[in-house]
């Protein structure tokens, strides 16, 4: 299993921040002729996408090109269990990317519509947000 995390980062641990508003990057189709497109706000964690991609890859078989939009660079810390009030901040636990209403999350080339949807049906089931299935125009 493969784990999506960041080689290097700029700073070991982040804020919270606050998710607000809709995406204005990655909002079209880009490399495939479809894709999944989130309608929701939420922290996708490097395990929810590679649990998305694993189902995405079983459903394709051997055809069809994927590639997957979003890459978790946004570290979130952890204290361990019955440590008590104070102490600072805890350690780095996992990396999440923030998604926001309208980011594309995968795209699919090189497969027919009917199996495009039912693959990224079973990805979305393995996501925590509403997604929506989107096809190239023309």
């Amino acid at each position: 299993m493969a784990i999506l995390m960041p080689k290097k980062v700029k700073h070991r641990k982040w804020r919270k921040g606050v998710s607000k508003g809709v995406e204005t990057r990655a909002t079209e189709l880009v490399f495939g002729s479809y894709g999944l497109k989130s309608m929701e706000t939420k922290w996708l964690t490097s395990r929810q996408i590679e649990a998305a991609r694993r189902a995405i890859i079983r459903y394709l078989k051997k055809g069809g090109k994927l590639w997957i939009r979003v890459f978790p660079d946004k570290p979130v810390t952890r204290k361990g269990t019955e440590v008590p009030m104070g102490g600072g901040k805890g350690s780095v636990d996992h990396y999440v990317f923030p998604l926001k209403p309208g980011r594309i999350i995968f795209e699919l080339e090189g497969i027919k519509e009917p199996e495009a949807r039912d693959a990224f049906k079973k990805a979305s089931d393995k996501l925590p947000v509403k997604t929506k299935f989107i096809k190239r125009e023309g």
